[in-house]
Protein backbone atom coordinates (compact mmCIF):
# COMPACT_ATOMS: atom_id res chain seq x y z
CA UNK A 1 0.00 0.00 0.00
CA UNK A 2 1.16 3.56 -0.67
CA UNK A 3 1.14 5.35 2.68
CA UNK A 4 1.94 8.95 3.59
CA UNK A 5 3.09 9.62 7.14
CA UNK A 6 2.74 13.32 7.96
CA UNK A 7 5.29 14.35 10.58
CA UNK A 8 9.02 13.84 11.08
CA UNK A 9 9.14 13.44 14.85
CA UNK A 10 9.44 10.27 16.92
CA UNK A 11 5.97 9.00 16.05
CA UNK A 12 6.32 9.70 12.34
CA UNK A 13 9.72 8.05 12.18
CA UNK A 14 8.62 4.97 14.13
CA UNK A 15 5.51 4.44 12.01
CA UNK A 16 7.28 5.11 8.71
CA UNK A 17 10.08 2.66 9.51
CA UNK A 18 7.68 -0.07 10.61
CA UNK A 19 5.36 0.36 7.65
CA UNK A 20 8.29 0.33 5.24
CA UNK A 21 9.66 -2.79 6.91
CA UNK A 22 6.30 -4.48 6.34
CA UNK A 23 6.60 -3.81 2.62
CA UNK A 24 4.51 -0.67 2.22
CA UNK A 25 5.59 2.18 -0.06
CA UNK A 26 6.07 4.99 2.47
CA UNK A 27 6.59 8.72 2.03
CA UNK A 28 7.04 11.07 4.97
CA UNK A 29 5.40 14.44 4.51
CA UNK A 30 6.85 17.65 5.93
CA UNK A 31 6.21 21.35 5.39
CA UNK A 32 9.66 22.05 3.94
CA UNK A 33 11.78 19.02 3.00
CA UNK A 34 14.89 21.11 2.38
CA UNK A 35 14.70 22.70 5.82
CA UNK A 36 13.95 19.34 7.44
CA UNK A 37 17.05 17.77 5.90
CA UNK A 38 19.20 20.82 6.68
CA UNK A 39 18.79 20.53 10.45
CA UNK A 40 21.90 19.22 12.15
CA UNK A 41 20.99 19.60 15.83
CA UNK A 42 19.01 17.10 17.93
CA UNK A 43 15.35 17.96 18.40
CA UNK A 44 13.79 19.13 21.65
CA UNK A 45 13.56 15.52 22.86
CA UNK A 46 17.23 14.85 22.16
CA UNK A 47 16.57 12.72 19.09
CA UNK A 48 19.10 12.91 16.25
CA UNK A 49 18.24 15.18 13.32
CA UNK A 50 15.99 13.81 10.62
CA UNK A 51 18.83 13.60 8.11
CA UNK A 52 20.52 10.98 10.30
CA UNK A 53 17.33 8.91 10.47
CA UNK A 54 16.71 9.31 6.73
CA UNK A 55 20.18 8.03 5.88
CA UNK A 56 19.41 4.85 7.80
CA UNK A 57 16.03 4.44 6.05
CA UNK A 58 16.70 5.02 2.34
CA UNK A 59 13.49 3.26 1.29
CA UNK A 60 11.36 5.98 2.92
CA UNK A 61 10.87 9.03 0.71
CA UNK A 62 10.50 12.64 1.89
CA UNK A 63 8.14 15.11 0.22
CA UNK A 64 6.06 18.23 0.90
CA UNK A 65 2.84 17.52 2.76
CA UNK A 66 0.59 17.96 -0.27
CA UNK A 67 2.72 15.81 -2.54
CA UNK A 68 2.97 13.05 0.05
CA UNK A 69 -0.79 12.99 0.64
CA UNK A 70 -1.65 13.20 -3.06
CA UNK A 71 0.30 10.08 -3.90
CA UNK A 72 -0.98 7.98 -1.00
CA UNK A 73 -3.79 5.48 -0.62
CA UNK A 74 -3.78 5.93 3.17
CA UNK A 75 -2.52 8.86 5.24
CA UNK A 76 -1.22 8.91 8.82
CA UNK A 77 -1.33 12.13 10.83
CA UNK A 78 1.71 11.89 13.10
CA UNK A 79 2.06 15.62 13.74
CA UNK A 80 1.76 17.13 17.20
CA UNK A 81 -1.76 18.05 18.20
CA UNK A 82 -1.33 21.81 18.11
CA UNK A 83 -0.18 21.66 14.50
CA UNK A 84 -2.42 18.88 13.22
CA UNK A 85 -5.16 20.92 11.55
CA UNK A 86 -2.75 23.34 9.87
CA UNK A 87 -0.59 20.46 8.59
CA UNK A 88 -3.63 18.69 7.18
CA UNK A 89 -4.83 21.92 5.57
CA UNK A 90 -1.44 22.22 3.91
CA UNK A 91 -1.69 18.60 2.78
CA UNK A 92 -4.93 19.62 1.07
CA UNK A 93 -8.54 18.53 1.41
CA UNK A 94 -8.58 17.29 -2.18
CA UNK A 95 -5.57 15.07 -1.49
CA UNK A 96 -7.26 13.63 1.61
CA UNK A 97 -10.75 13.14 0.18
CA UNK A 98 -12.10 9.57 0.24
CA UNK A 99 -8.92 8.32 1.95
CA UNK A 100 -8.48 6.69 5.34
CA UNK A 101 -6.67 9.07 7.69
CA UNK A 102 -5.15 7.54 10.81
CA UNK A 103 -4.95 10.24 13.47
CA UNK A 104 -2.43 9.58 16.24
CA UNK A 105 -2.25 13.14 17.59
CA UNK A 106 -3.27 14.43 21.02
CA UNK A 107 -4.51 17.92 22.00
CA UNK A 108 -1.68 18.65 24.41
CA UNK A 109 -1.18 22.27 25.51
CA UNK A 110 2.32 22.96 26.85
CA UNK A 111 1.83 26.73 27.13
CA UNK A 112 1.86 26.56 30.93
CA UNK A 113 4.71 24.07 31.11
CA UNK A 114 4.69 20.42 32.14
CA UNK A 115 2.50 18.49 32.63
CA UNK A 116 0.43 19.82 29.75
CA UNK A 117 -3.30 20.36 29.77
CA UNK A 118 -5.71 19.48 26.94
CA UNK A 119 -6.81 22.29 24.63
CA UNK A 120 -10.00 20.40 23.77
CA UNK A 121 -11.84 17.88 25.95
CA UNK A 122 -15.14 16.70 27.45
CA UNK A 123 -17.54 17.88 24.73
CA UNK A 124 -15.23 17.61 21.72
CA UNK A 125 -11.96 16.05 20.63
CA UNK A 126 -9.16 16.73 18.20
CA UNK A 127 -10.23 13.67 16.24
CA UNK A 128 -13.71 15.16 15.81
CA UNK A 129 -12.27 18.53 14.82
CA UNK A 130 -10.24 16.86 12.11
CA UNK A 131 -13.28 14.92 10.86
CA UNK A 132 -15.37 18.11 10.73
CA UNK A 133 -12.64 20.01 8.92
CA UNK A 134 -12.27 17.22 6.34
CA UNK A 135 -15.74 15.69 5.97
CA UNK A 136 -14.81 13.66 2.89
CA UNK A 137 -11.91 11.99 4.72
CA UNK A 138 -12.44 8.79 6.71
CA UNK A 139 -10.77 9.63 10.01
CA UNK A 140 -9.81 6.86 12.44
CA UNK A 141 -8.33 7.81 15.80
CA UNK A 142 -5.88 5.26 17.19
CA UNK A 143 -2.43 4.70 18.73
CA UNK A 144 -2.63 7.92 20.77
CA UNK A 145 -2.51 6.13 24.14
CA UNK A 146 0.99 4.63 24.02
CA UNK A 147 4.50 5.68 23.10
CA UNK A 148 5.99 5.53 19.61
CA UNK A 149 8.06 2.38 20.17
CA UNK A 150 5.09 0.40 21.46
CA UNK A 151 2.82 1.69 18.70
CA UNK A 152 4.83 -0.33 16.21
CA UNK A 153 6.15 -3.15 18.44
CA UNK A 154 3.66 -3.93 21.23
CA UNK A 155 5.29 -7.33 21.81
CA UNK A 156 8.27 -5.51 23.34
CA UNK A 157 6.28 -5.31 26.60
CA UNK A 158 6.20 -9.09 26.86
CA UNK A 159 2.49 -9.06 27.67
CA UNK A 160 -0.71 -8.38 25.78
CA UNK A 161 -2.05 -4.83 25.91
CA UNK A 162 -4.90 -2.90 24.33
CA UNK A 163 -5.29 -0.25 21.65
CA UNK A 164 -8.44 1.54 20.57
CA UNK A 165 -10.01 2.71 17.32
CA UNK A 166 -12.64 5.44 16.92
CA UNK A 167 -14.26 6.46 13.66
CA UNK A 168 -17.48 6.84 11.72
CA UNK A 169 -16.60 4.51 8.82
CA UNK A 170 -16.63 0.76 9.61
CA UNK A 171 -14.60 -0.12 6.50
CA UNK A 172 -11.94 2.44 7.42
CA UNK A 173 -11.71 1.00 10.94
CA UNK A 174 -11.36 -2.48 9.48
CA UNK A 175 -8.46 -1.31 7.30
CA UNK A 176 -6.77 0.34 10.28
CA UNK A 177 -7.34 -2.68 12.50
CA UNK A 178 -5.62 -4.87 9.90
CA UNK A 179 -2.61 -2.54 9.95
CA UNK A 180 -2.53 -2.56 13.74
CA UNK A 181 -2.60 -6.34 13.77
CA UNK A 182 0.31 -6.37 11.30
CA UNK A 183 2.26 -4.39 13.92
CA UNK A 184 1.51 -7.12 16.45
CA UNK A 185 -1.48 -5.66 18.29
CA UNK A 186 -3.70 -8.50 19.45
CA UNK A 187 -6.38 -6.58 21.38
CA UNK A 188 -7.86 -3.83 19.19
CA UNK A 189 -11.03 -2.42 20.71
CA UNK A 190 -13.51 -0.56 18.50
CA UNK A 191 -14.96 2.14 20.74
CA UNK A 192 -17.51 3.38 18.21
CA UNK A 193 -17.86 6.61 16.25
CA UNK A 194 -15.34 9.44 16.14
CA UNK A 195 -16.84 11.10 19.24
CA UNK A 196 -15.35 8.27 21.30
CA UNK A 197 -11.94 9.79 20.59
CA UNK A 198 -12.76 12.09 23.52
CA UNK A 199 -12.16 9.14 25.83
CA UNK A 200 -8.78 8.12 24.49
CA UNK A 201 -7.55 11.71 24.26
CA UNK A 202 -8.57 12.28 27.88
CA UNK A 203 -6.47 9.28 28.90
CA UNK A 204 -3.38 11.38 28.23
CA UNK A 205 -3.31 13.18 31.61
CA UNK A 206 -3.38 9.75 33.27
CA UNK A 207 -0.74 8.41 30.86
CA UNK A 208 1.58 11.32 31.65
CA UNK A 209 1.25 10.84 35.38
CA UNK A 210 1.86 7.12 35.05
CA UNK A 211 5.02 7.89 33.11
CA UNK A 212 6.17 10.12 35.95
CA UNK A 213 5.32 7.57 38.62
CA UNK A 214 6.87 4.62 36.78
CA UNK A 215 9.89 6.51 35.49
CA UNK A 216 9.41 5.09 31.99
CA UNK A 217 7.17 5.40 28.93
CA UNK A 218 7.44 1.65 28.25
CA UNK A 219 3.96 0.69 29.45
CA UNK A 220 0.47 0.41 28.04
CA UNK A 221 -3.12 -0.07 29.14
CA UNK A 222 -4.68 -3.54 29.24
CA UNK A 223 -8.45 -3.89 29.29
CA UNK A 224 -9.31 -7.05 31.21
CA UNK A 225 -12.78 -8.45 30.65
Amino acid sequence: MKIAVLGTGMVGRALAARLSGLGHDVTIGTRDPRATLARTEPDGMGNPPFQTWAAAHPDVALAPLGEAAAGAELVVNATNGSGALSALEQAGADHLADKVLIDTSNPLDFSQGFPPTLFVKDTDSLGEQIQRAFPQTRVVKTLNTLNADLMVDPAALGAESSVFVSGDDPAAKATVTELLESFGHTDVIDLGDISTARGTEMLLPMWLRLMGALGTAAFNFRIVR
